[in-house]
């Protein structure tokens, strides 16, 4: 039966192709995602880790106990030792200014930081900045630059003193260790401890070190000891402790992902599946028409003592070789695909650390392999259940046309009607649930089980009502004519298997319209998210103080060049003042509600505050209640202001500056805020306000919160992206499904072709019987999948963002004009192979006994 099975795969070779490249593309996807996984957990881990340089050990502690370095370098097995700090000061050359980290040196292994001219500074004179410092300072290697740092007195006051060290190198950040600060400047280490202890009035204390271990100790023995240095664990459940590099990273990735780390694996996984599920479509009604096709062959194989199990053993075989094979090609494109996806990271010069080349570990073999085999393998059990039913006798009748019709079952139809009931049901209450803001996680829970369901049921009830709307879509294109009215019927002359190939395709165009419903409608309310969490385009705060302690005020020149930086379009001033409250204190921020709603990202931030008020955030409320009297006290006299509670205010408390001035009424303005145009570049307008503080040579930090935002904006667009592309590749392998069923379509109507021809069908009219087929199959699944993706992205988009607020339902017109397009032109394309098939032999030979 082997060789049999062979030598039909060998005649069937052509047929199986459009099976096989659906599973290649799918166990591609599986294997491209699993290497992805490992390829941006390690890029995670080092970027994570990159402030711990080449480091071997991270050692933690509070600071109420903190770390002895000193004792750590002593440990036995330990080469080297830095402390993971960081502090401020202010660098200043002539008219330019900027705040800047600054960090002191380390050994080579540990510093992060590389040297792109000049070197490490080695004495208290001498300092190494970041490039772009240098360039916004305009200074070079050999010149001076003024460093401004705070020292506490004898008497407790603060008093800034300037030290003049030299520049004696240029600095690089390749993985982004000091990203967040702007990359940082590095002074050296017995000058930066004496810099932190005058600006604490002591020592200041280390609550997190990194660790070489020397060359031949044994890295576990020396964790071991370090432990017992410091009398902690070896694991961060308790403190002080001791971990390796890899596992304080993945730590850190856990609480940034609240300890999701395999959701994006699962994430992408689960398109994977969905490609998988659908190409497991597509090989089902290959072989269903496959073994149609060999109705009298397998019935000669009976005749000659072939049983059941036999046949239905041979089908399984076919698929098993096919599945394997095709998913050993899957795993080499996909591993191609993760190669070339480094080498274009590498030559696009990516500011993270990537791999040279891709890691293959078994799971990214095995896996794909085993589950490409299976789904091939299971996709073929129905028609290897229909190919035992084939009888001995069928090899004596004439030769007929194959079929793949067979009746349904009773119980299908009630199950998928009943599944599909209960399934939208429980979506529409997930939607009113997440609309009404009651109960969300319980709305989100019902939506995503109602989705499932419904859409089970839809999927696995559509051969029943999917031939009808077939139809229907038929009649309407067979008004134009006769080839179309061949086309339609055509394509009603095996329901089942174009039910089967329009489903497919229903499945992928579901998914990416939900998906581009579900990303529109979500838009609307992730934006007011950001404008939450990032009230303000950018922030300008005075660092310089006054006689009294308190920031000195923004001059008005400064501020003025501010608003003059092109892509600002408004400012507004904001004071801020300690004063006190019953039992207590209460910092307070004054603005002008006219001016900061042009410039609050969120205006409605400042509903309710008026004169005579006081606009309470949540975190700081306390006991107070809206409309309470809250009675403060300055240096100028005592208000009573009416409360206002805001959860939009959060942790802030707002109130006027006519309010605040019978407070305080020396309250200098020591921030603003500025807006920027939407159409304008944040990093390049951020880059551009720094350049305006840096050459008025004042003292005032600089938060480019926009640039921030932005980059949130941008993963937000990429994910959503990204989602859009894995379900393409669904649609793709459904699209393949069409061109596979016009295919075999074709060969199995061989002889009506032939008969249409030799009664007038010319060849064009031929070719557009087949194209308008193919349009009905591919426009019908998409279509339909469109109606049903606006159903389950608006459902969904109400189940899980009603709880942020208003969510505002929307369609993305494009997309879903670009997706009926694509599955339009794809089943026009697909019928172009089949009809010059069915064009290349003539009408006689098609005619003759087979």
């Amino acid at each position: 039966m082997l060789r049999i099975t062979l030598a039909q795969m060998r005649r069937s070779a052509g047929r199986l192709t459009a099976a096989g490249v659906a599973i290649v593309i799918g166990t591609a996807f599986v294997a491209a995602t699993l290497l992805a996984s490992g390829v941006i957990t390690r890029m995670t881990y080092d970027s994570i880790a990159a402030q711990y340089g080449d480091a071997d050990l991270v050692v933690g502690a509070s600071e109420d106990a903190p770390l002895d370095v000193d004792a750590l370098a002593t440990t036995d097995g330990v080469a080297a030792v830095a402390p993971v700090t960081s502090t401020y000061a202010q660098l200043t050359d002539g008219a330019r200014s900027v705040y800047q980290s600054v960090v002191p040196t380390a050994d080579d292994r540990l510093m992060p930081l590389e040297v792109t001219e000049g070197g490490m500074p080695a004495g208290p004179d001498e300092i190494a900045l970041p490039t772009d410092v240098a360039e916004r300072l305009d200074v070079a290697v050999g010149d001076t630059v003024d460093v401004g740092r705070d020292v506490v007195g004898d008497d407790g006051s603060w008093q800034q003193v300037t030290e003049t060290p030299t520049v004696v190198g240029l600095l690089d950040d390749p993985f982004g260790a000091y990203s967040q600060t702007g990359g940082a400047a590095v002074v050296d280490a017995s000058t930066y401890t004496t810099w932190q202890t005058e600006a604490r009035g002591e020592p200041a204390p280390v609550t997190e070190a990194a660790v070489v271990v020397a060359d031949g100790a044994d890295l576990s023995a020396t964790r071991s000891a370090l432990a017992g240095t410091i009398g902690g664990a070896t694991s961060t459940d308790s403190s002080p402790w001791v971990v390796t590099t890899d596992e304080r990273a993945a730590e850190s990735a856990a609480e940034l992902t609240d300890g999701q780390d395999l959701m994006f694996l699962v994430f992408v996984l689960t398109f994977a599946a969905i490609a998988l599920v659908v190409a497991g479509l597509v090989i089902a009604n290959t072989f269903q028409v496959l073994v149609a096709q060999r109705a009298r062959t397998l019935a000669l194989l009976r005749c000659v003592g072939a049983d059941k199990a036999q046949v239905g053993r041979g089908v399984l075989v076919e698929a098993g070789i096919l599945g394997l094979i095709a998913s050993v090609a899957g795993v080499l494109l996909g591993t191609a695909l993760g190669q070339a996806a480094l080498w274009v990271a590498h030559a696009m010069d990516v500011p993270v650390p990537l791999p040279d080349t891709v890691t293959l570990t078994w799971q990214v073999v095995v896996i794909p392999v085993l589950v490409g085999t299976l789904v091939t393998v299971g996709a073929a059990v129905v028609p290897a259940r229909v190919a035992t039913r084939v009888a001995p006798l069928a090899a004596l009748r004439p030769a007929a046309s194959p079929s793949t019709s067979r009746r349904a079952g009773k119980v299908r139809p009630v199950l998928s009607l009943l599944a599909a009931v209960v399934g939208f049901a429980l979506l529409g209450g997930g939607a009113a649930l997440g609309t009404l803001g009651q109960e969300p996680t319980l709305g989100l829970l019902a939506g995503i089980a109602g989705g499932a369901l419904s859409f089970v049921g839809v999927a696995v009830g559509a051969v029943f009502w999917l031939p009808k709307v077939a139809a229907a879509a038929g009649r309407l294109v067979g008004a134009s004519g006769p080839t179309a009215r061949l086309a339609a019927a055509n394509t009603l002359r095996n329901p089942r298997r174009t039910a089967t190939t329009s489903t497919a395709l229903l499945i992928g165009v579901t998914l990416v319209a939900m998906m581009s419903t579900g990303a529109a409608s979500a838009r609307v309310s992730l934006t007011a998210a950001l404008d939450e969490q990032f009230p303000v385009d950018v922030m300008v705060a005075s660092t310089s103080w006054d006689a009294d302690g308190a920031p000195a005020a923004i001059p008005a020149d400064l501020r003025a060049e501010l608003v003059a930086v092109d892509g600002v379009t408004a400012a507004v001033d904001v004071q801020d003042s300690v004063v006190a409250e019953p039992g207590g204190q209460r910092r307070l921020t004054a603005v002008d509600t006219g001016d900061a709603r042009a410039v609050l990202n969120s205006p409605q931030r400042l509903d309710g505050l008026t004169e005579g008020t006081a606009l309470v955030g949540s975190d700081v409320a306390g006991n107070l209640d809206d409309g309470d009297s809250l009675e403060l006290t300055g240096p100028d006299g005592v208000v009573s202001l009416a409360v206002v509670l805001s959860d939009s205010a959060s942790s802030s408390t707002f109130v006027t500056p006519a309010d605040l001035a019978r407070l305080d009424a020396d309250v200098p303005a020591s921030e603003v805020y500025l807006a920027l145009d939407d159409d304008v570049d944040a990093v390049d307008a951020v880059g551009a306000i720094q350049d305006v503080v840096a050459d008025s040579g004042e003292s005032a930090q600089v938060t480019g919160i926009a640039s921030q935002r932005a980059m949130f904006d941008q993963v937000i667009d990429t994910m959503l992206g990204i989602v859009l592309g894995l379900l393409a590749v669904a649609v793709v392998i459904a699209l393949i499904g069409v061109a596979n069923t016009l295919s075999l379509s074709v060969l199995e109507r061989r002889r009506e072709s032939a008969t249409l021809r030799a009664i007038g069908l010319s060849r064009a009219q031929l070719r557009g019987m087949l194209a308008v087929e193919g349009l009905l199959i591919a426009g019908v699944g998409a279509v339909l999948g469109v109606v049903l993706g606006l159903v389950y992205g608006w459902a969904g988009a109400a189940a899980a963002l009603g709880v942020m607020g208003d969510v505002t339902l929307s369609v993305p017109w494009r997309d879903v004009v670009l997706v009926l397009l694509v599955a339009l032109l794809a089943g026009l394309v697909a019928s172009v192979a089949p009809a010059r098939t069915a064009l290349k032999a003539s009408p006689v030979e098609a005619l003759a006994t087979e």
